[in-house]
């Protein structure tokens, strides 16, 4: 996740580099149960309104959820599917805050409502993100579900009637993205604490509908919207908070952005940035699915690294005999083409990866969703390019031998 509103507010009032902030373990994305009242166009999981077979019992959560404490986790990310459709999730949710974690509930908030708003608000969430897609019927069209935009938003207002910390997660297309003027419009409108901006990525249905990415350029209006969106409300001393995700040469774009607009404090945020050190999947963010199935992070699916049934977290994820996950740990990540060349992999930390593996079938290939000019990443022009090829699915997931 790259936050936003961090770097607008060391642009405004500057603090010191200090040391880096070491997490004590990664954030882990639940992905509690994989069914969902929607079917929406992007889904990583491509979810669906039935029962899956084989998900993890209450038991067997609380289970795991002792083992990632014990292991250093701290934040946890409940998700689905759609989690409010578990019949236990207050119970795994008030256990996990009994616990001392920071809890967030990910949902598409079209469940909530005035039956069980009190039932969330007692849980004491700490975040409940809210998806949107667009302006009424462009987000319905993607949910697939008519009437889900209003149900959407009449959860923010609930969220906020409750005093809950609420925030609004955009997934950028090129069938939505001229929409995003109105929905940031939605954040004074609803005093929405926080919005989330999410680049498409190759995975799931996302991966189906990969030929609706947003063009380079629709990227880059979009960001230029967002930074200077974040930096008036950092200006106007507004609590406001906004983030991106799933793009980490956000961060580099920001710093052509601050160059062109702050240059005094350019060298400032560069190091900040260097600092945060980009893409942090299979280090300090990890993904649990359904079954139990342990992936670098919420986009690789087609790739497990073990399960939680069989392996307690903290083997699964130190293991580095698996090759991705020892490229993942690896600083600098052995990536190459563009990103290999690119004289900001320690800003990106090489992206995603996952793209590249959708398309090329290498994890480690240039990522193809890099919206910056080879003059703008420094790579000279007519090096080694991206070969695409057809992602085969995998016959079942991969798993490291024991």
């Amino acid at each position: 996740m790259f936050r936003v509103s961090q770097y607008m507010q060391e642009i405004v009032r500057p603090t010191p580099l200090g040391a880096p902030r070491r997490p004590t373990g990664p954030v882990v994305i639940w992905n509690l149960i994989r069914r969902c009242n929607l079917v929406c166009k992007h889904c990583y999981s491509i979810s669906a309104d039935r029962d899956f077979a084989g998900e993890l019992s209450t038991e067997q959560v609380y289970r795991v959820m002792d083992d990632l404490y014990a292991y250093g986790v701290r934040v946890l990310i409940l998700s689905g599917g759609e989690p409010l459709m578990r019949p236990d999730i207050y119970r795994i949710s008030h256990r996990a805050k009994r616990m001392g974690f920071y809890v967030g509930l990910s949902t598409n908030g079209t469940l909530i409502d005035h039956d069980c708003i009190d039932a969330i608000a007692g849980v004491g969430y700490d975040y409940v993100g809210i998806s949107l897609d667009g302006i009424g019927v462009t987000h319905d069209r993607f949910r697939g579900m008519k009437g889900a935009f209003d149900l959407s938003m009449n959860a923010v207002r609930l969220c906020h009637e409750r005093g809950i910390k609420v925030g609004l997660r955009f997934t950028l297309t090129q069938d939505n993205a001229r929409e995003l003027p109105r929905l940031l419009g939605l954040m004074d409108e609803h005093a929405v604490d926080k919005f989330y901006l999410s680049h498409l990525n190759y995975a799931g249905r996302g991966n189906r509908n990969r030929a609706s990415d947003a063009h380079l350029e629709m990227t880059r209006d979009a960001m230029d919207l967002l930074f200077e969106t974040a930096l008036e409300a950092v200006r106007q001393g507004q609590a406001k908070e906004f983030v991106t995700g799933n793009n980490d040469a956000d961060g580099v774009y920001l710093l052509h952005w601050v160059r062109r607009r702050f240059p005094e404090r350019a060298d400032h945020i560069a190091a900040k940035l260097r600092q945060w050190g980009g893409n942090a999947s299979g280090v300090n963010v990890a993904n649990i699915d359904n079954v139990g199935d342990v992936h670098p992070d919420t986009m690789w699916w087609d790739y497990g690294l073990g399960n939680v049934r069989d392996q307690c977290f903290a083997d699964i994820w130190e293991d580095v005999s698996d090759p991705v996950m020892a490229g993942l740990k690896q600083r600098p990540r052995p990536v190459h083409g563009r990103c290999g060349a690119c004289r900001y992999l320690d800003i990106c930390n090489g992206n995603t990866r996952v793209r590249a593996l959708q398309l090329t079938g290498d994890p480690w290939a240039e990522d193809p969703a890099c919206y910056l000019s080879d003059e703008e990443i420094g790579v000279t022009p007519g090096g080694e390019r991206l070969k695409v090829v057809p992602f085969r699915r995998p016959d079942r997931v991969h798993r490291p031998k024991k």
